[in-house]
């Protein structure tokens, strides 16, 4: 079986404070970090033992996991399992690089966040940079607020030509096409997230080869479906993978309506669908076009 699985545990403190973050805020207790910590390790154990299934990992938390040792860890050990076809986690690339030289390159990923304010330009491109001389697969991306558009444009100049820079649509922000175009001259992709997509009834590749879980192995078909399908860890999970339409109105996040069968990103990503890497430079003379909507 082919599985794609988006892990969120416990954690939920983070190094930055962007205001425009809809995740949580706060430091977590020893005791917190300790839950989090096992949770995760009982996940890396449960991934590293189904060698019967080809399964794909992202780790989604709601706060900064690189810069705790075991998230770091579990990145390393997942990526040398023959059976792992790709590790990536969301990551702000606060924390050090060089442990990713202990990785198995061909399988790790990060899906890096650059937030102007919480850290310096020049030290956030001599991260970029070196990720790219350890070999590292990655994307960079920003959120599209209008103070963040020359950073953006700096960023996408020195960034290496390969490497993608998209850019996701603020949370309640409306865009004029004036501005959606300023968007898209840098990310190609930006009209996908310009807009939330109608999602009621349509096929999702959620709940059949893509799930969520949290650190107690409770899954679910998505961060954003509450209905649970089992547990990961008695395999109750298994009988409900299915394929099933989306029951809520809208999907509005990259994670989530990239596996909407409706919309082409799966070709666009094939092969980088979990780290946020097209299979080539995006070209938007070359890509579909998105279809027409309104605005939900």
């Amino acid at each position: 079986m082919d599985l794609t699985i988006l892990y969120r545990g416990p954690l939920a403190s983070c190094d930055y404070d962007c205001p425009y973050c809809p995740f949580a805020k706060r430091r977590d207790t020893t005791d917190q970090l300790r839950s989090d910590r096992a949770a995760l390790q009982r996940f890396t154990t449960w991934a590293g033992e189904q060698r019967e299934d080809r399964l794909s990992v992202l780790f989604t938390p709601w706060g900064e996991g690189l810069v705790r040792s075991w998230y770091r860890r579990a990145l390393v050990e997942l990526s040398h399992q023959p059976h792992i076809q790709r590790v990536a986690i969301q990551t702000n690339l606060s924390c050090r690089t060089d442990w990713l030289q202990e990785a198995d390159r061909d399988t790790v990923a990060l899906w890096c966040t650059y937030h102007p304010g919480q850290t310096p330009h020049e030290r956030f491109l001599a991260k970029a940079r070196r990720l790219t001389a350890l070999g590292v697969r990655f994307s960079v991306g920003v959120v599209g607020l209008p103070e963040h558009l020359e950073p953006a444009r700096r960023l996408r100049e020195q960034l290496p030509e390969h490497v993608y820079l998209w850019v996701n649509a603020a949370e309640g922000h409306t865009y004029s096409d004036e501005r959606a175009a300023e968007w898209t001259a840098l990310d190609p992709l930006f009209p996908f997230s310009r807009h939330p997509h109608r999602s009621a009834g349509l096929p999702c590749r959620t709940g059949e080869s893509a799930i969520s879980v949290d650190g107690d192995g409770t899954v679910r078909r998505c961060h954003f479906v509450r209905g649970e399908l089992g547990n990961l860890y008695d395999g109750s999970y298994r009988t409900a993978l299915a394929p099933r339409p989306c029951p809520l109105t809208s999907c509005d996040c990259h994670i989530g309506y990239v596996h909407l069968e409706t919309l082409p990103l799966y070709d666009v990503f094939a092969g980088g669908v979990l780290e946020r890497v097209p299979r080539m430079t995006p070209d938007r003379d070359l890509l579909p076009v998105v279809p027409a909507r309104r605005p939900v």
